[in-house]
């Protein structure tokens, strides 16, 4: 059994605009997996709906606490990009014994050339196959919470070698 906790971000459709606010779309990690035909054991709770950038340390610590009440050991985070990297150290830094894998996307949920589904099957296959720690699946490549950082110039992650 897979628990799946969202916290917006672009994957979800949540698009910052400038300093007036952010446009949002419904985009349903649901959509994505039921259109892949899935067949795994998951459940899926919102946590929050924030753009990345509005996520603070009560935020993280919420998710913290759904992450430790949840019997299962295998966690997939939907999370928008700009801030995944500091909520993956917060979470890392719990040692929570359990496998948890943040994910997000670049590209709008809600565009036609999204890479939220390839992301996300990315990270749900990563998910099942990674040891319990905390970890970064973005773009065919998997990061540990204690060795990335987004590249703003790049719009990439890397590691911090």
């Amino acid at each position: 059994m897979i628990h799946i906790f969202t916290t917006g971000g672009t994957i979800e459709g949540l698009d910052y605009i400038d300093d007036s606010g952010i446009m949002s779309s419904d985009v349903g990690i649901e959509d994505f997996l039921d259109k892949a035909n899935i067949n795994f054991e998951y459940t899926i709770e919102g946590v929050f709906k924030k753009d990345s950038r509005a996520i603070t340390d009560d935020d993280r610590k919420l998710l913290a606490s759904k992450i430790k009440e949840t019997n299962a050991t295998k966690i997939l985070i939907t999370h928008g990009t700009f801030t995944m990297e500091d909520t993956a150290k917060y979470i890392g830094k719990l040692n929570l014994n359990k496998t948890i894998v943040l994910v997000g996307a670049f590209i709008l949920g809600s565009s036609a050339e999204t890479d939220a589904p390839f992301n996300l099957g990315y990270a749900i296959s990563s998910l099942q196959l990674l040891k319990p720690d905390v970890y970064i699946a973005m773009n065919g490549q998997i990061f540990n919470w204690n060795n990335v950082s987004k590249n703003l110039e790049t719009n990439k992650f890397e590691r911090n070698e």
